[in-house]
């Protein structure tokens, strides 16, 4: 999931105009947020109390503090630091896999969701395309934040490789079913799917963020609407920073800006720092590089992206 959010005026930054490069991305296996709950918060912990089950502990992030909450959720999600469960997240909810194979949309994450009646959402078995896999997911996205009664509500899959699945779990037409799309152009292959609210499209950045494709939730075809990117303002780098990136494992982001109307794409650049004993690469963001893009497919680099900030989890 990613969101543009306006900045959150306790987060003690001290400047009327906050910088890409003050820690602006805040990155987490756990990240809520939902229309019933504001401000957006960072899941922390959970405290064990009884069974399986242990207290959600937050950080809301316009106060840069930790809270104890009585909301419990399962152990599983937040404990095992090898843990392969969690696998998304998106508008307060999350995407889970287990060894079932089903994937569920969960709302444990959401603090004013109920912990006594928590809401499951299974999914159909997925369908895998010839010459395509789905035992590994890049992310998952949807398109409205009450995937359990709005029939509208699509969920968008993006797995690693070229397929692209949508799916309404509570359209209209009953037994919910999966539309798969094959992808052909390989750049778009690692990258991962956003909803953009203000175009109502799901869109993916290719490698590099020269490319950006676009499928109709509703009508979704192996024939999407591509935009090209020129990439404008670029910075000098130093030797030293171009080493570090050049080291880094990038990645492609879009962000939206719903209060206005603004799209951003994030580069981010990561490098290892640890590997558990499940094999699980845990990464630092090393550096970022944010471009504001514009309806004629211009991006502009900026270090300034002025009253907002971006969160992506």
């Amino acid at each position: 999931m990613s969101m543009l959010l306006r900045r959150l005026s306790s987060l003690g930054l001290g400047k009327p105009h906050v910088s890409v490069r003050s820690s602006l991305l805040l990155h987490s296996r756990g990240f809520s947020t939902s229309l019933l709950q504001t401000p957006p918060c960072r899941i922390v912990l959970a405290e064990p109390c009884g069974g399986d089950l242990g207290k959600l502990v937050v950080m809301n992030l316009n106060e840069l503090e930790c809270k104890d909450l009585e909301k419990k959720v399962p152990l599983e999600l937040v404990d095992d630091e090898d843990s392969k469960i969690i696998i998304g997240a998106s508008g307060g909810w999350i995407a889970t896999l287990k060894e079932d194979g089903v994937l569920r949309l969960q709302d444990d994450f959401n603090p004013v969701a109920s912990d006594t009646n928590p809401k499951r959402i299974p999914l159909p078995p997925l369908v895998t395309l010839p010459h395509c896999q789905t035992k590994i997911i890049t992310n998952v996205s949807v398109s409205s934040s009450s995937p359990e009664d709005d029939e509208d509500c699509v969920v968008a899959i993006k797995f690693l490789g070229p397929q692209l699945s949508f799916c309404k779990p509570a359209g209209k037409s009953g037994k919910p079913e999966w539309t798969n799309i094959k992808i052909e152009n390989p750049c778009f292959y690692s990258s991962r799917v956003m909803f953009s609210k203000k175009d109502n499209m799901f869109r993916i950045p290719g490698s590099g963020g020269h490319l950006i494709g676009s499928w109709d939730p509703y009508k979704p075809s192996n024939n999407p609407t591509f935009q090209r990117l020129r990439f404008k303002n670029m910075p000098k780098l130093t030797k030293a920073k171009q080493n570090l990136m050049d080291l880094c494992c990038r990645s492609e982001h879009l962000v939206e800006s719903r209060p206005t109307g603004e799209t951003f794409l994030v580069k981010q650049y990561k490098k290892t720092i640890k590997i558990t004993k499940a094999g699980i690469a845990r990464m630092r963001t090393k550096t970022l590089m944010v471009y504001k893009l514009d309806d004629e497919g211009n991006a502009v680099y900026t270090q300034d992206i002025g009253d907002l900030n971006i969160f992506l989890s």
